[in-house]
């Protein structure tokens, strides 16, 4: 009986034993876990060293600006750290240890970015709004700016003086093809006439000014600048009522390890007030919501 005693006592002293050492190592072994596996050493990387950042080319503002030295595709030239996508990729990189220079940029055409397969890029930033059929392809950071679509135009035009998305039924609207402004064309405004679909804004600028269509559909910073700059006498309609919480998010390959810590980067940049100036500094401005 003693023995008995004896080897339950040991047990019983055994299991709390296990008990404690797992609560220690747990708490221990998820932060060094947490903090290894985002230490800039232990990151796996497409080129060793150096985060490399995709992006479209063009690139336009507001979420990159840049100047005779420097474009945000061209390695070879010095950053200007300007833009919205610029500022906020620049603050993830430094979140996770990397200096400026060991920042690097390659062209990625929106419609490669999200498309199945190995990428040569550790993360694309091209205002990229997350859907679930892509999010089977790629991996999906968490979001970096909540979306609002608009609508551009004209003075002069028929829709310029819209009020409301009824307003905006007979109008031949275009938007890049692969985007949700496109979809929103379709699922929002459903206009009696299909929309024209582009492969670039360029091109359904283009066809804006040549009066092939009445307006284009594009997010809503896109919209400032197009009106503002890339248009004669350009115009914000309005904004389209929200969407189902559409946002852009920074886009990883499938299953990357760098993707937690890309969602660590943005909770650091959010939570210290970074997002928001940013926002304000280059995504503010108002226009109309069409209801």
């Amino acid at each position: 009986m003693r023995k008995v005693l004896t080897l339950l006592v040991l047990a019983a002293g055994l299991l709390l034993a296990a008990g404690c050492g797992g609560d220690d190592n747990e708490s221990a072994g998820g932060t060094t876990e947490a903090t290894a596996s985002c230490d800039k050493a232990s990151l796996d990387l497409v080129n060793s060293g150096q985060l490399t950042i995709g992006t479209d080319n063009p690139a336009f503002p507001p979420w990159f600006e840049g100047t005779k030295e420097f474009d945000p595709w061209d390695p070879t030239t010095t950053p200007t750290k300007k833009g919205y996508e610029q500022e906020v990729a620049y603050g993830i990189a430094k979140q996770l240890g990397f200096t400026d220079d060991e920042v690097k940029w390659t062209v990625v055409p929106f419609n490669q970015s999200f498309r199945p397969g190995p990428k040569k890029f550790d993360f694309d930033i091209n205002q990229i709004s997350f859907l679930p059929e892509r999010a089977e392809a790629v991996d999906f950071s968490d979001s970096y700016y909540d979306v609002e679509q608009a609508v551009v135009t004209v003075e002069g035009s028929k829709i310029a003086d819209a009020k409301s998305v009824a307003d905006l039924k007979d109008a031949k609207l275009g938007a890049q093809i692969g985007t949700t402004s496109l979809e929103m064309i379709g699922s929002t405004i459903e206009p009696s006439t299909d929309a024209s679909v582009y492969d670039t804004n360029n091109d359904a600028i283009s066809a804006l000014k040549a009066k092939q269509i009445d307006g284009i559909v594009v997010d809503f910073p896109t919209a400032l600048y197009m009106a503002n700059v890339q248009l004669d006498k350009g115009k914000v309609v309005g904004r389209l009522p929200p969407g189902e919480g559409e946002y852009f998010g920074v886009v990883l390959e499938k299953d990357s390890g760098l993707t937690e810590c890309v969602n660590d980067a943005i909770a650091k940049l959010r939570d210290d007030g970074t997002i928001d100036q940013l926002e304000q500094k280059w995504l503010a401005g108002g226009a109309p919501v069409l209801e």
